[in-house]
């Protein structure tokens, strides 16, 4: 998928595709600014809250460096029929931004196209999950305090300033579910400064950081964070046990009463059949796998009840594979292996570029009628119908 946020993302960092993610702290500026406000501004963020339903701990509100209690910011709207439901109380939110607040509003792609599809193209690229989180700063409000993520983050500022500092790790590598705590902040600063619009800043796992508008005065900040949590060794070990299963001698009892020469032969059997087992799924078959099998991205599915559909795109979390011989191709994503006719090649690369496809136009430009094709994918899961608003998440971006 050619987004222009990768684009702007590698262009900024100086970067030839996602392999420095996690390596080393990188900050640029992209040259695209325009994109910042295409991306998301904040009456669009303060919109989005509006409309839906929203609690604690997906949005939350921050003043002086402290987390506000919900009822400061949240109410129930209780239908006629007296049901109830969280959501954003946004007099009390205005006036809390108007005195100065931080509003941290997580998963943003959850509902919004234009985040969907980002997060969907960093996907693509990095072959890992995303996750994206906003943070929308007023005045001079402080941000959260010197902390560390157990994932790597692109953060790139939208709009407004904000002060930075961030320090190496004290713990190498260390995860959420650890062997022991990391609580004892770096003392090497490896940048400090002002982020300002069209700014990207990569943090690796591990590194301390803490932003704030202390020094800022009157004005705001509003900066999207990108999580992108690597798959690990710890990972793999914990797939390859749910692999043993297969084998029955990974699913026989542990023996507990047998004599100390019975207990000692069950050992050297499971021993025995680990080498195995680890030939067999090594960590490379542990990425492919999970791949291959991760299930598409929600989508809307109307099976043709309000007619055939026009426009369709590839809603796969991770790039489908496609596989060429000389009589055939196989498609394998989300799940799913699709073995077709070598003549189909062009059009099946078309269908599952990442970009919208018109199903008229692509006939046209393949020279065959994919309407068919279009349909095994929709109802395999590898695309979905291109609805108006998830559309606008593709509009100028892809």
């Amino acid at each position: 998928m050619d987004h222009r946020l990768v684009r702007a993302v590698e262009q900024a960092l100086g970067w030839n595709g996602p392999q420095p993610l996690g390596r080393a702290f990188a900050r640029g500026a992209i040259e695209d600014t325009e994109l910042c406000s295409r991306l998301l501004t904040p009456t669009k963020l303060l919109d989005a809250m509006m409309r839906r339903s929203l609690d604690v701990p997906q949005l939350r509100l921050f003043k002086g460096g402290k987390e506000l209690h919900p009822d400061a910011f949240l109410m129930d709207a209780v239908t006629r029929r007296g049901q109830s439901t969280s959501m954003a109380h946004m007099d009390r939110v205005g006036r809390l931004i108007k005195d100065g607040c931080t509003v941290v509003l997580d998963s943003f792609d959850a509902f919004d196209p234009t985040m969907e599809v980002a997060c969907r193209a960093l996907q693509w690229w990095a072959h890992e999950l995303v996750q994206v989180n906003t943070y929308l700063t007023t005045n001079d409000a402080a941000g959260f305090n010197l902390h560390w993520d157990d994932h790597d983050v692109l953060i790139m500022q939208l709009g407004g300033e904000k002060s930075w500092e961030v320090r190496g790790a004290s713990r190498e590598v260390p995860m959420y579910r650890d062997a022991e705590a990391n609580r004892t902040p770096s003392e090497e600063v490896v940048w400090s400064g002002t982020m300002r619009q069209g700014d990207v800043m990569h943090i690796p796992r591990g590194y301390w950081h803490q932003a704030t508008r202390t020094d800022r005065g009157a004005g705001y900040s509003l900066h999207i964070t990108f999580g992108f949590v690597n798959r690990t060794g710890v990972d793999w070990l914990t797939w390859l046990a749910d692999q043993s299963r297969e084998d029955p001698l990974f699913r026989t009892d542990l023996d507990k009463w047998g004599t100390g020469a019975e207990k000692a032969k069950q050992t050297a059997t499971l021993n025995s059949a680990i080498p195995e087992l680890l030939a067999k799924f090594e960590p490379r078959e542990f990425l492919w796998r999970r791949l291959a099998s991760r299930p598409p991205h929600r989508h809307v599915r109307t099976f043709g009840t309000f007619g055939s559909a026009r426009d369709v795109v590839c809603v796969t979390e991770f790039p489908p594979s496609i596989g060429v011989d000389s009589d055939r191709i196989v498609v394998r994503a989300a799940g799913k292996e699709i073995e077709l006719a070598k003549p189909a090649e062009e059009a099946t690369r078309l269908l599952l570029s990442g970009g919208p496809v018109n199903i008229a136009d692509a006939s046209h430009m393949t020279g065959l009628d994919i309407s068919e094709l279009a349909e095994v994918f929709l109802d395999a899961g590898l695309c979905g119908e291109l609805t108006d608003e998830l559309a606008s998440g593709y509009r100028d971006l892809v």
